[in-house]
Order: C-alpha cells, then sequence, then structure tokens
C-alpha cells in the first residue's frame, strides 16, 4: 500500500466510524425501521445518480434479481435494522466494537460455505481471540441484566454475522461478471423497497412528530457518505490494494466511533469494552496474517 491507499483506507474508517455516531444521532428522534428505509431510499437514489453521471448501466439480469433480494436482506435490511434499534440502547462505540467481530465471522462462514477459504492454526487462534473479547464484553450483561444490554449487544453480533454471511453470499456475483457498483445499487433499490411497507405498517411515521434537522442530517449523511460514498471509496481501495488491505479498515473504525460518541453524545464505555476491543483486534492480527509473519521474519540480534 502506498501513501494514497493508506489515505483512502484512513478517510474510509473516518466515514464508517462516523456512521455509528450517526445511526445514534438518528435514531433519536426517528423509529429504526423508517430510519433504515431513508437510509437505503436516499443512498439507493445517490448511487443511480452516480452511475447515471458515468453513464454505467445497471446491467443486472434477471436471473440475478432473487441473489440480489437475499444479499439486500443479509448486507442491508437486516444489519442497519440491527444496529438501528441496538443503539436506542447502547453507546455507538460499543456498536462499532461489536461490528468489529465481522471478519471473524466471515473466516467461520467462508470455512464452512466455502472450498478454498478454510482455517488454519493461526486464524482459528485469531477466532478464539475474538469470541474472547465479545465474551468479555456481553457476558457480564447477559449473566445480570438480559433486558438490558444484553440483547442489543447480541443484535450487534447477530448484524456482524449477517454482514459475514452477506460476504461470502457476494462472491457468486464476481463469477458471473457483475460489477460491484451494479450490485451495491440493485442491493441498495430492493432494501428501500422492502423497508417500505415495514416501515409504514410497524412504525406508522406520520404518527410521530417531525425530526429535528439534526436528525436529518445525520440520516443524508449515512445515506450519501457512508452508505454510497463509502461503498465506492472502498470498492477503489480494493481494486488499489486488494481485499486483504482493505479488511484493514475494520480495526480503525471503533476508535472513530467511540471518540465521536463520547465527544459529541456523551457516551462512556467501561473497562472491559476496551479489553474486548483489544482482544478482537488481536484476533484480527492473527486473522490477517501480516503482523505475526513479519515478527516471525525479524531477524535475531546477535547476542
Amino acid at each position: 500500500m502506498n501513501r494514497a491507499d493508506w489515505a483512502i483506507l484512513l478517510i474510509l474508517a473516518l466515514i464508517w466510524g462516523g456512521a455509528f455516531f450517526f445511526i445514534g444521532v438518528a435514531v433519536r428522534h426517528v423509529a429504526p425501521l423508517t430510519y433504515v428505509w431513508l437510509r437505503l431510499t436516499i443512498a439507493a437514489a445517490g448511487m443511480l445518480a452516480y452511475m447515471a453521471f458515468k453513464r454505467e448501466p445497471l446491467g443486472l439480469p434477471r436471473s440475478v434479481w432473487g441473489a440480489i433480494i437475499l444479499l439486500s436482506l443479509l448486507n442491508n435490511v437486516i444489519p442497519f435494522v440491527l444496529f438501528g434499534w441496538s443503539q436506542q440502547h447502547i453507546a455507538s462505540g460499543l456498536a462499532s466494537i461489536l461490528n468489529a467481530t465481522t471478519p471473524i465471522w466471515g473466516v467461520m462462514v467462508a470455512h464452512f460455505l466455502t472450498r478454498d477459504e478454510r482455517l488454519t492454526p493461526l486464524r482459528s487462534g485469531g477466532v478464539l481471540l475474538g469470541f474472547g473479547g465479545v465474551a468479555m464484553m456481553i457476558g457480564p450483561s447477559l449473566l445480570t441484566n438480559l433486558g438490558g444490554a444484553g440483547l442489543p449487544q447480541l443484535a450487534c453480533i447477530t448484524a456482524s454475522l449477517s454482514y459475514a454471511v452477506a460476504a461470502v453470499w457476494a462472491r457468486r456475483f464476481r463469477r458471473i461478471g457483475v460489477s460491484p457498483l451494479s450490485v451495491t445499487t440493485g442491493q441498495l433499490s430492493v432494501g428501500a423497497v422492502i423497508m417500505l411497507p415495514l416501515a409504514l405498517i410497524v412504525d406508522q411515521p406520520w404518527t410521530a412528530p417531525l425530526p429535528p434537522l439534526t436528525a436529518w442530517g445525520a440520516i443524508a449523511a449515512l445515506a450519501l457518505l457512508c452508505t454510497a460514498f463509502g461503498y465506492v471509496l472502498y470498492f477503489r481501495l480494493i481494486d488499489r490494494a486488494g481485499a486483504t488491505n482493505a479488511l484493514l479498515v475494520t480495526l480503525l473504525v471503533p476508535p472513530t466511533a467511540i471518540l465521536l460518541g463520547g465527544l459529541f453524545l456523551g457516551e462512556q464505555l467501561a473497562a472491559r469494552d476496551f479489553l474486548g476491543l483489544a482482544l478482537i483486534a488481536l484476533g484480527l492480527a492473527a486473522i490477517d496474517g501480516r503482523l505475526f509473519s513479519a515478527l516471525r521474519r525479524r531477524p535475531r540480534q546477535a547476542v
């Protein structure tokens, strides 16, 4: 990775770390299902406008729309709703830490559902470290306060697992030659259609007071900056530096979310949450493998 690649990585970390802050602002004033529908609708419109500007057709054959619908459920509808609901009850920084378990779930899912991404001893150790970090954060809540922070934290873990399954499911589109931008635009559009009746039936948004400008701004930032532009930047980073390097963004998102939540939302995390983050970071480093390989290659000093 050169300096431009690192710059893209850091910008993406700021954008996606900010997403948890924006969610925390939005769901204080807008019901979760309505917030998700607005986010997906605005993001889909932004992606369609971007593709029209580039004069790139959507190019999704009829045969792939069933797979697109499932991808939208796994990658947008389910995790967006779960994170939106959970951040009504827990800090945005904590949600971002639990979201960092996505690559850990990813290696587990890939091991069982693919033939070319098997668990190695180092990756297995990384998975155990990651789950140890999750147990450190969630375990006390489940044992002492299941109706409080325990369920929202489990919702974040479920959302992260959904992201991991979606990543494996999305591999099929590359094999059949569908561009990532087309897949992204298709899944966001489908998600907006799915969420519309759910938001109308469950939330009945017309009965709620009009959200303040801060909530509208947070939703617009989530849709256009964190979702539409974030995906475009992420795919550019993958093209320039590869998927493995792009995975490093997962390690950089929680510090941004924790800082923004503490400065602007008055959120505070317990010491065990930071210890859990440290274990998850070690697990991700083990799964990535490059740090451990560099340490093994370092020449020993003469005694």
